[in-house]
């Protein structure tokens, strides 16, 4: 069965040069603090990925913007402003030698 197909676009030209995996700790492991998180990811256009993990982080995102600047304003404005988080971490991507994600 056809999932999907993938198109491979220049996050560049696409105002997405910069990438960044972040690990995102919750203070509350409710079901209403991780809905709430969950539902506000949704809506991010920066979150590309959002991923409910297992081990010392509840959720893993990958996170595109036009740069450094415009991560920070989303790791502020969004991720700063979700109340039951309480701790992030992020991965900035250097490069990708192998990328094979499909959409």
């Amino acid at each position: 069965m056809i999932l999907g197909y993938r198109v491979v676009t220049s996050p560049e030209r696409m105002g997405r040069g910069f990438a960044a995996y972040v690990m995102v700790g919750l203070s509350s492991h409710t079901k209403a603090a991780q809905e709430g998180f969950e539902r506000a990811m949704a809506i991010a256009p920066e979150v590309v990925e959002c991923h409910n993990i297992a081990g010392a982080f509840e959720y893993l995102l990958r996170v595109e913007s036009a740069d450094l600047s415009e991560y920070k304003r989303f790791h502020t404005e969004v991720l700063g402003t979700q109340s039951h988080v309480h701790a992030i971490t992020s991965y900035i991507v250097m490069g990708s030698p192998k990328d094979e994600r499909a959409t």
